[in-house]
């Protein structure tokens, strides 16, 4: 729909509006009210070249949008009812718990494998284990390529399926040829489109998930979702997205907690939506609540760091990971919780 600066367009302008939308193969139809006219663009307006075009001209205030700019991701495309397993959860429908260490540390594989027994105990339906980091500093441990070979090793003995974070083709290769099982995309990469495409192609056809965190700087919600899409677009329909905390922070908190968009998510999109609550409040006695609130709107699951002894972890645990014991504890209530939540699930939107 678009909205002209002045209450009618001139003939000269409406036929400058007709010439640009002739290319793209739609329609305009003129729609005169008593005060002012808007102008219904007829046919597929999902291109984002045509509402560039229309919103660069003098005359026109905006473009509001009624059908969705993404085309796979949308409720209403032919996807609209896949499904995504975790473990023996399919999402949507169940609660997935994925919990794990932040950082897995190559000099202590007894512990993280004391750690993935123990979330299995607790419920957990997969394993996360952070292989490579990003760090703000370069002289932070970045990760150990060795400790892929942990990860592979507690799937091995635990039954679970694992998940871990890739920055670039060459982890990403090395992920597929281990054969793990969801791959994550942190909030570094989100943006980082080529990378999406590259975790699409080598993964189509196959049943690798992949979670999707929520860039801190992504603005409206159809950015995420637009993200999403470069993955699928290439051939792998199994997405997760993943809030996680945006900007600007809360005192107090690490980022600015954002599970409530798991709203939004569901209105648009028919993917599942797995909360990291750890990230979000960046506070051990802060997580558990963040995962009864992510719960309560609506989430298909959470994603927890977890550790068996968090002060001796490694990255981000030492500040933010919950032990076993707490987590069997967020597993029975999150998942009571989504119970009741399931019953006011969002209808779909377009927008």
């Amino acid at each position: 729909m678009i909205i002209p600066i002045h209450p009618r367009l001139t003939d000269n302008e409406l036929r400058e509006l007709e010439e640009i939308t002739l290319e793209f193969g739609v329609r305009i139809q003129p729609i005169h009210g008593n005060e002012r006219s808007i102008y219904a663009i007829l046919g597929d307006e999902t291109s984002q070249d045509l509402i560039n075009r229309i919103e660069g001209l003098a005359f026109v205030e905006r473009v509001d949008r009624i059908q969705a700019p993404y085309k796979l991701m949308s409720r209403e495309s032919k996807l609209s009812s896949h499904r995504v397993k975790v473990g023996d959860k399919i999402l949507p429908g169940d609660f997935c718990v994925i919990a794990g260490h932040c950082t897995i540390d190559p000099k202590q594989k007894a512990m993280f494998l004391e750690t993935a027994f123990a979330v299995k105990e607790a419920g957990a339906d997969m394993i996360r284990g952070g292989v490579w980091k990003p760090r703000t500093s370069p002289h932070s441990f970045q990760g150990d390529a060795k400790s892929l070979e942990i990860l592979v090793e507690a799937r091995e003995r635990t039954g679970l399926p694992i998940n871990t974070e890739v920055m670039d083709f060459e982890q990403l290769k090395l992920c597929v040829d281990a054969k793990v099982d969801c791959l994550q995309i942190g909030a570094r990469s989100a943006l980082n489109y080529r990378l999406l495409q590259q975790v699409g192609e080598l993964t189509k056809n196959t049943q690798t998930r992949v979670l999707l965190k929520r860039s801190m700087h992504m603005g409206p919600v159809s950015e995420f979702i637009l993200a999403a899409e470069y993955i699928v677009a290439q051939g792998n329909p199994n997405v997760m997205l993943c809030p996680r905390g945006t900007v600007p922070t809360i005192e107090g908190f690490r980022n600015s907690p954002d599970e409530s968009i798991t709203l939004l998510l569901k209105e648009r999109t028919w993917a599942p939506v797995v909360v990291d609550p750890s990230h979000s409040v960046g506070k051990a006695v802060y997580v558990p609540n963040a995962c009864l609130a992510a719960a309560g709107y609506g989430a298909d699951g959470i994603l927890v760091e977890t550790h068996c002894q968090p002060k001796k972890g490694m990255g981000d645990d030492p500040k933010q990971a919950v032990t076993p014991d707490v987590l069997a504890q967020i597993v029975k209530d999150t998942r009571e919780i989504h119970g009741f939540a399931k019953h006011y699930a969002p209808k779909a939107t377009a927008s």
